[in-house]
């Protein structure tokens, strides 16, 4: 069976989702953990909420629920790309490995990074807020 760009074009916009959703979810639980403690991470126990960290835990709350819904996904992704690429350069690179984010434990900063980029650029795919606000004022 061969696919065919048909395939790819009604298929494309699904899988677009689903990264948005997955990436969303994950990234959720960063905030959760430094705001909430759920889930529990040890370093986050005693986080001063009015500190960089903090803010960063409310960024990713709050942008993670907005990439959920797929509701202001651009504008979104791309504050939280940038959130990330300071992350990786402020508490990854700095311990040293610059080109190596698997030895300075900056792989997930690297990934949410370029994931958010890409989905500032493509927009959030099918299953969103933001695609059903586009089908609203085009009918």
């Amino acid at each position: 069976m061969t696919l065919n760009q048909a395939f790819f074009a009604d298929w494309t916009p699904r899988a677009l989702a689903l990264l948005r959703l997955v990436t969303a979810f994950l990234f959720l639980q960063h905030g959760t953990a430094k705001l909430l403690h759920i889930p529990h991470v040890a370093m986050f126990d005693t986080l001063p909420m009015l500190s960089l960290i903090g803010f960063a835990g409310l960024l990713e709350v709050v942008g993670g629920i907005l990439l959920l819904l797929g509701l202001f996904t651009r504008p979104t992704a791309f504050l939280l790309s940038g959130e990330m690429a300071v992350a990786y350069f402020m508490a990854h690179a700095s311990q040293g490995y610059l080109l190596s984010p698997m030895l300075n434990q900056g792989e997930s900063a690297v990934l949410f990074c370029f994931i958010f980029l890409l989905l500032s650029v493509a927009g959030a795919g099918a299953w969103s807020l933001d695609a059903k606000r586009q089908r609203s004022a085009s009918a």
